[in-house]
């Protein structure tokens, strides 16, 4: 029987989440990195295999948000 779901990206843990040898998600609870820390790697990470630019205005929002917090 094949797979219904194949060739569709699982909406649960997308593709972009599974790069390289270890997922994004493995290295931040490994870390146990707080939420702005964890935004920032989650939009770099993924950038290249999802939203470009986008992503990465996104992790540079959480960025500056975590800057000013420990200014």
């Amino acid at each position: 029987m094949a797979n219904e779901n194949q060739g569709v990206d699982d909406p649960i843990n997308p593709s972009h989440y599974k790069q390289g040898k270890i997922e994004v998600i493995d290295f931040i609870i490994d870390q146990d990195l707080p939420y702005l820390e964890s935004n920032i790697l989650k939009y770099v990470c993924r950038h290249r295999f999802k939203n470009g630019v986008e992503d990465l205005k996104k992790a540079k929002f959480y960025l500056e948000r975590l800057i000013n917090m420990l200014q």
